[in-house]
């Protein structure tokens, strides 16, 4: 039920404790999992964001103890980067102004949830990504410095040059010159390191080199010591960065015979030896090179991923070697029907590419049109015996926003598998262009039919984890995870679809789904001797509904199944949001003898205040404890405070997210009862677990 995504650590500005913890609520409900903490006081503000690293502040803009523009001045004066977002009332232009000046993120009114939470998500994005990028400029830090050593202890004579001057050269280069210190050679400018037969041929290339961008272009020419003996050398060009700076490295080696068996050895290693076409490593590389161009000049290329249609049925019809003919007429046509600066590579053996740049992506949608149709009307002989074949076309474009290489060729495939599963494509010969709308997000407005198809075409499935006794007691527990598969057939949580909000008659569908599914297995296993409990996870939607505990009953019963058999697990948010019918429904599963367990707790402002409301028998704390106390002494403390207090409370505490075996002491010596984790096993579709071992 909970989306595993980190954990979010937010400080909360309100003088109502109660909208606190909805706030709480609503960021649980949107799928973070969410630490929170109150501010009371000026001092709290100071030591909290001092000592502690937190990733927002929600600040509601009402006169209280602190005031906002406070707390974002000191989030400022102790150069933290925490966003602080303001949630006002009412819209005040002057008031909206002055605080986004100050520093502050953004201004949300506080009723709007949807839109609180769209900022929320942007801003918690943001700063990933300025997290990432300090991190990633650390490392580049790093990585200048060995290159650095690596240039100075290089036996290849390197140099950087600008505007043809030396700005920099390795030792080895100094030694091939001649010269004693790299200060002599900073004045000189490359032309006057060549001979005068040299110099023009070195204008042109570099005249060329700057034009085209080839990195690894070479000139075979003659360089000139400072002792004025000449030498044959091959020198080779590559853009690079010094200081930040573009220049141009410059690598100089004795000339060699092989040069020219080095670049048809580097051509035989970019192409498809059947088809003479790129292969996947070579349009792999120039895509790579497209998005960074797209990035840096704010153009757009295109890449269409052409699938050939039932390509495998041909193949058995017309042998390997027909294949291979077919394979090879096809690329020709790719040839014919493709712009002749555009890159064509074949990726597998029914799978081309062409990528293209600069290019529109209207005008790619045009050219591969044209060769879809050519592709279609054209019969190819393949040895005598005509063939037809179609090809099922994916277009994605690639602009400054797009992904990472191999993502890019992952929209383009996904289209192209999309176009078979249109109406009147069922086997292919069409095309389609890749929109990230519609393939990457989700529409609210149809989430609900979704899962509702999911259900009617039995595409939900039970998983079942293991709950460990950690004192060695035997019982056997297990929590039913729910699973749907989606278009794709790749398992997802179906509450994922579900909007923070709702819609709430699916979340009880979802639950009773659930519910009587796993009482029929668990009914099936019991009767083999085993002595087996569940943990049964239920929304907020069931908790408010009234019609559940009666249905409950009446499938117990006819499943002849003990209530205590089932422990129903609600969250420690929608316990807080509900309190009172988390109350009455605890209340009346325990007329069931079912036992009731709390989930996620501790994030809220006041965790213990619930279980004075709600009654429980099991708490687990949140997962995000189970990271921190291996990562500091202090949240080992807290965790071993928190178990012994819920102990003497009569509960049962349970640790989830037990990864390792290191783990296992630091909870047995907080006195931990129960843990659950991929450390024990993963979640399975039976309940086979051997409980004895442990």
């Amino acid at each position: 039920m909970q989306k595993k995504n980190a954990t979010v650590h937010l400080l909360i500005l309100d003088p109502s404790q109660n909208d606190a913890e909805t706030l709480v609520s609503l960021m649980r409900n949107s799928g973070y999992a969410t630490r929170a903490h109150r501010i009371t006081s000026e001092e709290d503000l100071e030591e909290s964001v001092k000592t502690s690293n937190w990733d927002l502040l929600l600040a509601r803009d009402v006169e209280q103890d602190v005031a906002p523009d406070t707390a974002l001045a000191t989030v400022r004066r102790m150069d933290k980067d925490i966003p602080v977002v303001l949630l006002t009332d009412t819209f005040d232009r002057d008031r909206i102004t002055s605080f986004m000046k100050a520093g502050g993120k953004a201004t949300v009114p506080g009723d709007f949830q949807d839109l609180l939470m769209l900022v929320i998500k942007r801003e918690l994005g943001n700063l990933e990504d300025r997290r990432r990028r300090r991190a990633l400029e650390a490392h580049l830090r790093e990585a200048e410095q060995r290159c650095q050593l690596l240039l100075e202890s290089s036996k290849d004579a390197i140099a950087y040059i600008n505007d043809g001057m030396h700005i920099y050269a390795n030792q080895s280069y100094l030694e091939f010159f001649g010269y004693d210190d790299v200060d002599e050679l900073m004045c000189i400018p490359v032309l006057d390191t060549l001979d005068s037969k040299s110099q023009d041929s070195f204008k042109e290339f570099m005249k060329s080199f700057t034009s085209e961008g080839a990195d690894g272009k070479t000139l075979n020419c003659v360089a000139r010591r400072s002792d004025n003996q000449e030498m044959s050398v091959t020198l080779q060009a590559s853009t690079a960065t010094y200081d930040g700076e573009p220049c141009t490295q410059l690598i100089i080696q004795p000339e060699h015979s092989d040069a020219e068996l080095e670049e048809k050895l580097k051509q035989i290693s970019s192409q498809d030896l059947l088809t003479g076409l790129f292969n996947r490593q070579h349009l792999m590389e120039a895509l790579s090179k497209v998005i960074v161009k797209a990035g840096e000049t704010n153009t757009s290329g295109s890449l269409a991923y052409i699938a050939l249609d039932n390509f495998q049925q041909i193949k058995r019809e017309i042998g390997i070697a027909g294949a291979d003919l077919l394979l090879g007429d096809v690329a020709n046509k790719l040839r014919e029907n493709t712009a002749a600066d555009a890159t064509i590579a074949r990726l597998s053996d029914d799978a081309f590419c062409i990528l293209a740049y600069p290019i529109e992506e209207s005008e790619m949608v045009k050219s591969s049109q044209a060769l879809l149709k050519a592709i279609d009307d054209h019969l190819f002989d393949i040895s005598g015996r005509s063939v037809h074949i179609t090809v099922s076309i994916g277009i994605t474009s690639i602009t400054e926003n797009s992904p990472k290489g191999v993502d890019v060729l992952g929209r383009a495939h996904t289209a192209s598998d999309e176009v078979r599963k249109q109406e009147g494509h069922e086997n292919g010969n069409g095309l389609l262009v890749y929109s990230p709308a519609a393939f990457e997000k989700l529409d609210e407005d149809n989430s609900a039919e979704a899962i509702q198809r999911a259900l009617d075409e039995d595409r939900f499935r039970l998983l079942f984890q293991p709950v460990i006794n950690l004192r060695g007691e035997g019982e056997e527990h297990y929590e039913a995870f729910v699973r749907m598969l989606d278009k794709d057939n790749e398992e997802v949580s179906p509450y994922d679809f579900l909007p923070p909000s709702g819609p709430s008659d699916m979340a009880v569908k979802i639950d009773r789904w659930v519910v009587l599914q796993t009482i029929k297995q668990l009914s099936s296993h019991r009767s083999k001797g085993h002595d087996t409990r569940l943990f049964l996870n239920v929304t907020a939607e069931t908790i408010q509904d009234k019609t559940f505990t009666p249905w409950l009953s009446v499938a117990l019963k006819s499943a002849r199944l003990p209530g205590d058999s089932l422990i129903f697990q609600i969250r420690e948010g929608d316990a807080t949001t509900y309190m009172k019918q988390a109350r009455e429904f605890a209340k009346a599963l325990r007329e069931l003898r079912c036992k009731i367990s709390v989930s996620q707790f501790g994030c809220a402002l006041n965790p213990m205040n619930t279980l004075k409301h709600v009654e429980v028998d099991y708490v687990k704390i949140d997962g995000s404890f189970t990271e921190e106390i291996q990562k500091s002494d202090e949240a080992k403390e807290q965790v071993k405070e928190m178990v012994q207090t819920l102990q003497s409370m009569g509960k049962l505490t349970i640790i989830p997210l037990v990864e390792s075996a290191a783990l296992l002491a630091t909870l047995w010596q907080a006195g931990v009862n129960y843990i659950q984790g991929y450390y024990l096993q993963a979640p399975v579709p039976e309940m086979n677990f051997d409980f004895s071992e442990q």
